[in-house]
């Protein structure tokens, strides 16, 4: 969520600060703004409400000069997304724009205010402008009046300064929030995400917590937070950032759904070798014969690739998992034990909850492994082991290729874990590295149903309600299902258990709610067949996504089913989550909603 970009160079600054906010679109926003200084010294700022087209028109009407500025986009958490709580917010010639939360804000505030500061947004980032502001007042030069002001916040934060009378100096910080600084030969700029540093930049720095960066024409300065010198790496630009484009697709989102199969094989080639059908065992760097127990900690669609990846674990390795929320781990008074091993999902390593919970079982002393899809991100950098996802850059807010190669990924860490502890055979391990192989094939072969789940989409468009249910792992992909038609349409829609129906779910049904129902032919699937007699009974519109045997056995008793590709029912629920997406799109498109950009929402949730 949120964006920052700073620039300081050789070129007019707002122009590019433009280009670089617009990169960064994907992270969901509600407001943006932009301030440069000028050749003169003079501090200026240009911020507008909505989309990023509002503030280019803006600037059309009333231009930005400098070649030195910051940019924000902004998605609101204190105060409204008005154009008076857009960032850059400033005072007395400094201005700032933070991702994050100041948490004493309020304390803050009351004791600016006692000292004469005027506040004109509901912002906690205000505070920031103004405490700065009285510690240059007070002749602190500008290291020491950061480092103080920084000492006074508590929260996450990435935050960017521009300074009135100083064209020749940015500086950044950051404490849980991501940021990084990029290196050219013309300009140097500040980011909170390679994707936006990626056009301008050859080389990255990424930022650790607790650094301050002082930002000038020939260089970074870098301190820890007691103003000790700080020597960070400078990395290439990953060579994935540099192409986000849409190519012929309408939506990002539709080409990462048409990208599933490449990127399945990448992160499958990363654990597997395809040649032998031998698992990589050292890129799971993992004694699980000495793992107790295993802890699976995520958010939103990253916790539902961990609840499938628990029927994995405790069916091919007998090994006991306990899931959680991220939000509410960390608030739990668990037991800790060491010889139990922390596992962490997200997509973008940088997820704030997450990350908490990371650093909890960190102090409690737990082996911790994380499955992220961003190496260089926090979360990677922090736990002890990294599982690459490998599915690059995605640009929707609503994830898709990110979730189906989180799956592959704990599939072939739980056959490793099966392997390790000797709970599956030899043989039988071949068997399943060849069924995981063949879920890019699998996948293709859903993908090309997109026609018939388009025809789908059309009898859910209108609904203001759908329910989504599955037994087994196929609930967790109901989960998901539901999660994405909420996101995408903005349809209420519910996941359940299927046995759960008559527990109370099933006095919403009626003719006008369709209930989509996940129920390949497996071992769950005669109980899932009795509970959409249950809906069928009460006149509910079921569409049942199954497979070829599935179909025959329930022959033409349903109005509507969708026939999968055959899949072994251990990687079913990798090409099951397919028609989730698929339905979801076609869905918003068809209703008109902003696919990419969901409303409310942001692709990395960098706050608590």
């Amino acid at each position: 969520m949120c964006g920052i970009v700073g620039i300081i160079g050789d070129e007019a600054a707002a122009p590019l600060l433009l280009d670089a906010l617009k990169r960064l679109e994907y992270r969901g926003y509600d407001s943006a703004g932009i301030a440069t200084v000028d050749e003169a010294g003079a501090l200026a700022r240009c911020r507008a409400s909505g989309k990023l087209r509002n503030l280019e028109r803006r600037l059309g009407a009333e231009p930005l000069t400098g070649t030195t500025g910051i940019g924000h986009t902004r998605w609101a958490t204190h105060g409204a997304p008005t154009e008076d709580n857009a960032h850059p917010h400033t005072a007395d010639g400094v201005a700032v724009v933070h991702n994050g939360i100041i948490e004493n804000f309020r304390a803050l505030r009351t004791m600016l205010a006692a000292n004469g500061a005027t506040f004109h947004s509901e912002t906690d980032t205000e505070t920031i402008a103004h405490l700065l502001a009285q510690h240059l007042a007070r002749g602190e030069d500008v290291k020491t009046a950061l480092l103080n002001t920084l000492g006074a916040l508590e929260g996450a934060y990435a935050l960017a300064f521009a300074f009135a009378g100083r064209p020749d100096l940015l500086a950044a910080a950051r404490v849980g929030s991501p940021l990084a600084i990029g290196l050219a030969e013309d300009c140097v700029m500040i980011g909170s995400d390679a994707i936006a540093l990626a056009p301008f930049c050859d080389e990255i720095i990424y930022l650790e917590d607790g650094d301050l960066a002082l930002v000038g024409r020939d260089g970074v300065s870098i301190y820890d937070r007691n103003g000790e010198i700080q020597s960070r790496p400078a990395m290439p630009v990953p060579m994935e950032v540099s192409v986000a484009e849409k190519g012929n697709f309408r939506h990002f989102m539709a080409k990462e759904i048409h990208e599933q199969p490449e990127v399945l094989t990448h992160t499958l080639s990363h654990y597997i070798d395809a040649a032998s059908g031998e698992l990589r065992a050292d890129n799971v760097p993992i004694d699980f014969a000495s793992v107790r127990r295993v802890s699976i900690t995520a958010c939103g669609t990253a916790y539902y690739a961990g609840l499938v990846a628990r029927y994995w674990f405790e069916s091919l390795a007998g090994l006991p998992v306990d899931l959680d929320v991220a939000s509410e781990f960390r608030y739990r008074s668990q037991v800790l034990a060491p010889d139990e091993l922390a596992l962490f999902v997200s997509q973008s390593g940088e997820t704030a909850d997450t990350l908490a919970c990371l650093r909890k079982c960190k102090e409690a002393g737990q082996q911790l492994a994380a499955v992220v899809n961003v190496r260089t991100s926090t979360m990677a950098r922090e736990a002890g082991i990294v599982l690459p996802t490998l599915a690059g850059v995605e640009i929707g807010v609503a994830s898709t290729k990110a979730f189906v190669c989180q799956l592959a990924t704990l599939a072939a860490v739980a056959l490793k874990a099966g392997v390790d502890r000797g709970t599956i055979s030899p043989d039988r391990a071949r068997t399943l590295v060849g069924e995981l192989l063949e879920a890019p094939r699998l996948v293709a072969e859903a993908i090309r149903l997109e026609a018939v789940l388009q025809r789908t989409a059309r009898r859910i468009a209108p609904a203001t309600t759908a329910l989504y249910i599955g037994r087994g792992p196929s609930f967790a992909i109901a989960l998901e299902g539901a999660l994405k038609l909420k996101e995408l349409s903005y349809i209420h829609a519910e996941g359940y258990a299927a046995g759960e129906l008559k527990h109370g779910p099933i006095a919403l049904v009626d003719d006008n709610v369709p209930v989509i129902v996940v129920v390949p032919h497996d071992e769950f699937f005669a109980k899932t067949v009795s509970n959409m007699e249950e809906v069928a009974a009460r006149g509910g519109r079921i569409i049942a996504l199954t497979d070829r045997a599935g179909a025959a056995a329930l022959g033409d008793a349903l109005e509507e089913v969708v026939v999968m590709p055959d899949a072994p029912a251990f990687i079913a629920p990798i090409v099951s989550a397919v028609p989730m997406q698929l339905i979801a799109y076609h869905t918003a498109v068809l209703n008109g909603t902003d696919v990419d950009q969901p409303r409310n929402l942001a692709k990395s949730v960098t706050v608590e």
